[in-house]
């Protein structure tokens, strides 16, 4: 276990540019990340193709004892791994956080790596035998971005290397520290070139997405990212896996307890301070319970305590950058000269250091509000009444994102026929944004395409091929 102090020291560059990275909560330096080249790209992208045949002739037995080698290592630094994401991402140490991120990341190589994924026979009448494998595809690009810097590229990396592929990783200019430092407690126990974080800006990303050399593209963030990865990958007919924007609507049916599923409510919308792609960003309630919806979640909300990550008492943060927050302060006034009612919220402190946007809860606010409309991705939930499910559906329907969405009610089965007719890759029943490593997760509409997680994860990082007779 290395030190807090040891382990930014392993990933301060010693020569070259570096940027110096912010603390959002205080405004102080975190550490210095390396200013990464298209040519330290090209160095990197040589490497892991130099490593990966025989990183993939290990077969999966070798390669899944590699991976679990790999998250001891994560735990074995988790606190410290946990205190550098706090102080660059911003998200407190308890609570569903920096230290449950960490923790998720173990947990996901572990699942990555303990999946069966044996070979499918298609036909066997006697005449024909087909067979279905999954083969490596060989260097995999992986674009994370800076909500859950850990965690996604966890996601993005673990089933690509299970698959015998090697990756190549490009962090969000914003949070670089944080997957440098798991990138090299992971290359710990993995072979040398194999993963390689590559600290860079646009152009960087921009040259990993079009690279002939590159056979996959992982990418979670902007939906207009997306579409840019997309054009640029085209002439090298990459595969992609794309987790885009959401604006995951909730829908609480009129026989659902507000008190019961008040701080769950909470938890979808708040998780990382509403700073999730798949977070509840728009709460439609029955006309019949919802001042007690309304009255509920300001009660829960009034109790979360936010402020710096590395007080153990908060559970709440700072947007990461100065960027998102003006967003959110837009939309919250946006709703604000509507006439919406401000339940809680919506008065950040102008002299205060960090980027500190308070839990905010918006009602009596239309569905074509900015609020409604828009993915605010930050703390600010806006609370739409409704007369008839029917009405409910279509306005959750009526955006062209589709990542999640979720249904709240005291009689599953009739939420269960709701979910159904949801445009989202993900309906949740009685609660929200609970991701799963046994369970595809991916969007519908323009919240990307392809599945990450469980087998059709393993599945999407492999080249299939048939072996027929």
């Amino acid at each position: 276990m290395e030190t807090y102090d040891a382990l930014l020291a392993s990933i301060t560059p010693v020569s070259g540019e570096t940027r110096t990275i912010f603390d959002p909560a205080t405004g102080q330096p975190v550490g210095e990340a390396p200013v990464h080249t298209v040519q330290d790209l090209e160095a990197a992208i040589a490497a892991a193709a130099a490593a990966q045949p025989a990183w993939a002739a290990l077969g999966h037995d070798a390669r899944s004892a590699a991976l679990l080698k790999a998250a001891d290592a994560v735990e074995r630094s988790a606190e410290e791994l946990a205190r550098l994401l706090s102080r660059e991402q911003g998200k407190p140490l308890n609570g569903p956080n920096a230290r449950f991120e960490v923790g998720a990341c173990a947990a996901w190589l572990r699942v990555a790596a303990g999946t069966p994924l044996d070979p499918e026979t298609v036909v066997d009448d006697g005449e024909t035998r087909a067979e279905l494998h999954y083969r490596p595809i060989g260097v995999v690009g992986a674009i994370g971005p800076w909500n859950w810097p850990m965690m996604i590229t966890v996601w993005q990396l673990a089933p690509a290397l299970r698959m015998g592929n090697a990756v190549v990783i490009k962090p969000s200019e914003y949070t670089p520290l944080s997957v440098l430092a798991l990138v090299e407690v992971l290359n710990q126990e993995l072979p040398e070139g194999l993963l390689t974080a590559v600290s860079g800006g646009r152009d960087v990303g921009e040259a990993l997405a079009g690279h002939p050399a590159i056979g996959k593209i992982m990418f979670t963030g902007s939906t207009a990212t997306g579409k840019a990865i997309i054009k640029s990958s085209a002439d090298t007919v990459k595969r992609l896996t794309l987790e885009l924007g959401g604006n995951d609507a909730g829908i609480v049916l009129p026989d659902a307890d507000p008190k019961a599923i008040a701080e769950g409510l909470f938890w979808g919308a708040f998780i990382n301070t509403g700073q999730t792609c798949a977070a509840l960003k728009r709460l439609y309630v029955h006309d019949a319970i919802y001042d007690a919806v309304c009255e509920e979640l300001a009660t829960v909300g009034r109790a979360m305590p936010m402020g710096n990550g590395l007080d153990e008492a908060n559970v709440l943060g700072p947007l990461q950058n100065r960027q998102q927050f003006d967003i959110v302060a837009r939309l919250v006034e946006a709703a604000r000269d509507s006439g919406a009612r401000i339940l809680l919220g919506g008065n950040p402190e102008a002299d205060q250091p960090g980027n500190f946007y308070p839990t905010t809860l918006v009602a009596d606010i239309a569905n074509s509000n900015p609020l409604v409309a828009e993915e605010q991705f930050g703390p600010a939930l806006p609370i739409i009444r409704y007369g008839t499910v029917d009405e409910a559906v279509a306005m959750a329907n009526a955006v062209d994102v589709g990542l999640g969405a979720s249904v709240w009610s005291s009689d599953p089965a009739e939420a269960r026929k709701v979910a159904a007719r949801l445009e989202a890759g993900t309906v949740w029943i009685n609660k929200h944004g609970a991701v799963d490593p046994r369970i595809p997760f991916g969007g519908a509409k323009q919240s990307g395409y392809g599945l990450e997680f469980g087998v059709e994860g393993l599945k999407a990082l492999g080249v299939p091929q048939v072996i027929n007779g």
